[in-house]
């Protein structure tokens, strides 16, 4: 399906930014003594912003032409990391910008607010092609538990957590982890169940205004 000039233009410009956001946070936080570069890439909202902007440079390119329904499980699943970065990040880690190593403002903003509606409002412009049902969907969650169990096996090896809910050192240790993370999970269940339900929403919308068209024109 062939898409408009500008959404091309809006898909290419935020991917930019986005990228721009972590390569200069990146670079400046390199000046710092001591800067760890894994460290900061094993910041969930690094990842999941990085994979939004190449989701959303593949799809203005237009390889993904016509979507394979694998294609529609990966710009699903990047939604639903950009919402929960940015749900997460406003309820649980705003203000804690340096420790999350993006003290600079436009940096933070971008990553953790702009990014996450940019997806969302992606999806609402070109939905899905296909239908994903909630079963599918849990394959989204693979990736957080990965990156959980990543996580939580490193952790303790180099002394750093990525955020204090992950951190059993902290009060309420493996409990209060466990807890936040089943808390989390259940966030993600509703997301995804979310963003289906937009999505079969906008295509039932679209195939209504293309029958309404070719009735027009019948």
């Amino acid at each position: 399906m062939s898409q408009p000039t500008w959404i091309r233009v809006y898909r290419i410009a935020f991917a930019l930014l986005g990228l721009t956001a972590v390569v200069f946070q990146f670079a400046k936080n390199s000046q710092r003594d001591p800067f760890n570069p894994v460290n900061f890439f094993s910041f969930f909202t690094i990842q999941s912003n990085i994979l939004a902007a190449v989701v959303l440079l593949v799809a203005a390119s237009g390889l993904a032409a016509r979507p394979s329904f694998a294609w529609d499980m990966v710009r699903g699943a990047a939604t639903m990391y950009m919402t929960t970065t940015g749900i997460v990040y406003g309820l649980l880690l705003s203000g804690l910008e340096e420790s999350l190593q993006t003290p600079d403002p436009w940096v933070n903003n971008v990553l953790h607010r702009v990014m996450p509606l940019v997806m969302i409002a992606d999806l609402l412009l070109r939905p899905l092609a296909h239908r994903i049902t909630l079963r599918q969907a849990l394959l989204w969650t693979v990736y957080p538990f990965v990156y959980l169990v990543y996580t939580l096996v490193r952790g303790p090896i180099v002394d750093w957590y990525p955020y204090p809910f992950l951190n059993p050192d902290e009060e309420g240790g493996y409990p209060s982890v466990a807890a936040y993370c089943v808390g989390i999970l259940i966030g993600f269940l509703l997301f995804s169940a979310l963003i289906i339900r937009v999505n079969q929403w906008r295509r039932d919308k679209d195939d209504i205004v293309t029958h309404e068209g070719m009735a027009a024109t019948g």
